[in-house]
């Protein structure tokens, strides 16, 4: 008996839940993958790049050396929202209301955007893992289910029912449970280890925008 014979013997529920726990297998390593890469990124930038903005002497210097460290634009985009402000004039009475109110409360509201903007693209995917986690173990719970019936319906028909003749087909139907869990596990455990990380890195940006405020409100009250 080969590996695939689970799948010949099986009807079209059985063969379309196999699919369905392949397809949400595939697109959750694609996304652990691809989560690894951004979140090894996302913590190494994020503290370089925070060190060497610090480090220079002006916030133009900054943006610059920026440049290079910010690999997956998690920090730039905060400096660039707030040295968009500390350089626009002051608004004039017909300007609209992107621009009203004072220099603390347009700087919040850019930061703020520019933030939930950054925490965008690091949450993106974790969606798909919690949905994948939750669901896998009851999809290959339903393969196991219709399985176990369908052979037992067909065995029903054969005439005498003995224990090899049970074992075998109920057995494979057990492996659709088996693989709802290797399927679940991963996407559980990469979305707990994804989102302890992607809570780190959120507190230092909010740190870090909160910091790039106050520098931005002491150095317009010391301007001439």
């Amino acid at each position: 008996m080969d590996a695939l014979h689970w799948w010949r013997q099986g009807d079209a529920v059985t063969q379309g839940t196999a699919l369905i726990l392949l397809a949400m297998s595939v697109a959750s390593w694609v996304v652990i993958v691809w989560k690894l890469r951004l979140m090894r990124r996302a913590t190494t930038d994020v503290a370089r790049c925070t060190a060497a903005f610090w480090q220079a002497p002006s916030l133009d210097l900054a943006s610059q050396r920026l440049q290079s460290f910010d690999r997956e634009a998690l920090v730039l985009p905060l400096v660039a929202a707030a040295y968009s402000i500390a350089s626009e004039p002051s608004p004039s009475e017909h300007a609209s209301l992107a621009t009203a109110g004072g220099l603390p409360q347009r700087l919040t509201r850019v930061l703020r955007n520019a933030l939930h903007e950054v925490l965008g693209r690091l949450q993106y995917g974790q969606v798909l893992l919690a949905t994948v986690g939750s669901t896998a173990p009851f999809v290959g719970l339903l393969g196991t289910v219709w399985g176990i019936f369908h052979a037992l319906t067909a065995m029903a028909g054969a005439g005498q029912i003995t224990i090899d003749k049970v074992s075998g087909p109920v057995g494979e139907a057990l492996v659709m449970t088996a693989a709802g869990l290797a399927v679940a596990i991963p996407a559980v455990l990469a979305y707990n280890v994804f989102g302890r990380l992607i809570g780190r890195v959120e507190a230092d940006l909010e740190g870090f925008a909160r910091d790039l405020r106050e520098l931005i409100l002491d150095t317009s009250a010391h301007k001439p």
